[in-house]
């Protein structure tokens, strides 16, 4: 699975995902700073299976502090977009196509208002956060429509002359976007819409529908960035009002304090209502005044920083995710080493024991016998469902 961060430029996506991800992409006050988009790994934080079991863990590909397990997941900070990005405006479409094999999006937006369309700064409150969810999410719209405008007319013809199903003449169309035969059927009974006459369709028809298909195929959740800012929180509270995800965020006070624990001046873990200062003598009177700053405006105000709950909501609200803890021994729960619950993965909901198999190697799928419920001992078929917080360990001719 894959998350995009989008939105207009300019917003902070980069300070986003800096402080998701720790890495040092660009960051600066002028519209296009992000040009090539940049993938980089964050973490979902849950409560760890270990004190279920009353165990001590030694996780290896993730982390587990005080009973909080940190599993790695995928992030692209996508540079941002201008109105009329599709027509090609701005960097255009690049942007949009950067976006192709994202499974969810988180939209930050600049609830301050402190930036113009262009993504120029202005006074703060004089731009609607709401125009900008608008018209990012129109400009994904009508690209996905381009995309399906390209080939429409043989689409249609070839329906019409009983020789293709429309919804999967579609899905060859869209692979490209990750979107499936089922979920472009769900869109035209979404969008009120029948496919067995494609040709009575016209351009608005396609847009509907494309919005539709957006909403099912890559969901998103908004990420109200700029949450410390005085002109946010009444337009925080009219973003509340519709049915949008959304999430109060202050990207640049995550990365302040994940910075500030790397260098071991405090004590925090992302998704955390509080820091512990280790020693205040030595942080400078700067220091001092930013780490309360985030403590009484952002902290004491919203209760976190909202990045952690951010990319754990896209990845456990909007795509179902799971967390399933594979083991090589059922009865050790640990691995040939003696790591004991070694690796957690993100799955998503319906996934069975036969595909976790394949992510953790593809032989060890292909060559898939059967799996044990490490916790009830008892062995399970390929094709049982996995549950959140399973352990789970899988017999293969390849072991």
């Amino acid at each position: 699975m894959l998350v995009g961060i989008i939105g207009k430029a300019n917003t902070g996506k980069s300070t986003f995902f800096n402080a998701a991800t720790l890495l040092n992409v660009p960051m600066a006050a002028y519209p296009f700073t992000t040009i090539s988009p940049n993938l980089g790994v964050g973490y979902i934080r849950v409560k760890c299976v270990c004190k279920e079991l009353n165990l001590d863990d030694n996780p290896v590909n993730s982390n587990c502090i005080h009973g909080n397990r940190f599993i790695p997941v995928k992030l692209v900070d996508v540079a941002g977009l201008v109105p009329k990005a599709s027509e090609g405006k701005g960097l255009g479409n690049k942007f949009l196509d950067d976006l192709r094999q994202s499974d969810a999006v988180i939209h930050v937006v600049d609830s301050s208002g402190s930036t113009n369309s262009e993504g120029r700064t202005c006074e703060p409150g004089e731009r609607d956060p709401l125009d900008d969810i608008e018209f990012v999410e129109s400009e994904f719209d009508m690209w996905i429509r381009q995309i399906i405008l390209r080939d429409w007319t043989r689409i249609s013809k070839t329906s019409e002359s009983g020789d293709g199903k429309v919804e999967l003449m579609l899905a060859e169309r869209l692979s490209g976007l990750s979107i499936t035969e089922g979920q472009i059927h769900e869109a035209f009974r979404n969008a009120d819409l029948k496919s067995g006459k494609p040709a009575l369709l016209d351009k608005e028809d396609l847009l509907r529908f494309s919005r539709c298909l957006r909403r099912i195929a890559k969901p998103g959740l908004i990420a109200a960035n700029k949450a410390d800012l005085p002109s946010s929180e009444s337009n925080i509270g009219r973003l509340r009002e519709g049915d949008r995800f959304l999430v109060s965020c202050a990207s640049e006070a995550e990365l302040l304090l994940r910075r500030a624990t790397a260098k071991g001046l405090i004590k925090y873990l992302p998704g955390d209502g509080s820091f512990e200062i280790i020693d205040r003598s030595k942080l400078t009177e700067e220091q001092n005044k930013a780490l309360r700053f985030v403590e009484d405006k952002i902290l004491a105000r919203w209760g976190t920083t909202g990045v952690q709950e951010a990319i754990n909501a896209s990845y456990l609200s909007l795509l179902g995710g799971i967390i399933v803890y594979p083991v090589e021994d059922e009865s050790k729960l640990s691995d040939k080493k003696g790591n004991v619950l070694p690796d957690a993965y993100v799955l998503k909901n319906g996934s069975t024991a036969k595909d976790l198999a394949h992510v953790i190697h593809t032989d060890i799928g292909d060559g898939f016998l059967y799996a044990m419920d490490a916790k009830k001992g008892t062995r399970v078929s390929g094709d049982y469902l996995l549950k959140d917080s399973d352990v789970i360990c899988i017999a293969s001719t390849s072991k």
